[in-house]
């Protein structure tokens, strides 16, 4: 049994939030008394979804991830970076989870998260192939100084910060953001080295971006 009298009450609060259809609770001292300790301790967010709402961490806790179908792949060395699924194909599957009347709104981000088509270089056949840098999608549940995308997520990439010829000598990041300027970035020296820490990233979902500070990352 806690010992925090304030524990069953804050309970309360998060089962108010989790069954209410905007994540309210009543506007008096001590229900924002409580608000206030799970915003604290990081058992609430700020709902993307619902001006003045709220949504609780373990209902984000239920929510699937996005990244490339294949990441399994490339950790266990299957596939090289370059074979990746394709960033549209993850935002796709992002919007058919979430629900109907989220999609319309999540799919004006789609640039912004997205990115725009690579221009890919050909090689021409003489000299040292041509490699364009990785940049894979991810999306996970979660919050930062401003809320995330629909559905409360936050989006950013895994990337290749100085790509080397052929991925050789290449640097790498995880780079994670908010919908508005909270961003949150690891810089690896290798790709097994992002790998593993992408992985634990996505064991820690859902999260505060500055929770990840815990993790390596530097928050802007």
């Amino acid at each position: 049994m806690s010992h925090d009298p304030h524990a069953q009450f804050d309970q309360t609060t998060l089962e108010m939030i989790e069954h209410s259809p905007v994540g309210a609770v009543p506007f008096t001292p001590t229900y924002q008394d409580s608000l206030k300790r799970l915003y604290a301790s990081h058992q609430v967010y700020a709902s993307a979804d619902h001006k003045g709402g709220h949504v609780t961490v373990r209902s984000l806790a239920k929510l699937p991830l996005f990244h490339a179908a294949n990441f399994d792949a490339l950790v266990a060395g299957a596939i090289k970076a370059d074979d990746l699924e394709a960033n549209p194909a993850i935002f796709d599957r992002y919007l058919a989870a979430l629900p109907a009347a989220l999609r319309a709104k999540a799919e004006t981000h789609r640039v912004k998260v997205v990115g725009r088509p690579a221009h890919h270089r050909k090689h021409t056949g003489t000299g040292p192939e041509i490699h364009d840098p990785v940049h894979s999608l991810v999306l996970v549940p979660g919050t930062g100084l401003h809320p995330g995308l629909p559905g409360n997520y936050l989006y950013g990439s895994l990337f290749e910060t100085a790509p080397g010829a052929g991925g050789a000598g290449s640097h790498w990041a995880i780079q994670l953001h908010d919908t508005d300027d909270g961003a949150s970035t690891y810089d690896a020296t290798s790709l097994p080295e992002v790998l593993e820490k992408l992985q634990e990233v996505f064991a820690s979902a859902p999260f505060h971006l500055s929770e990840l500070t815990a993790l390596g990352f530097k928050s802007n």
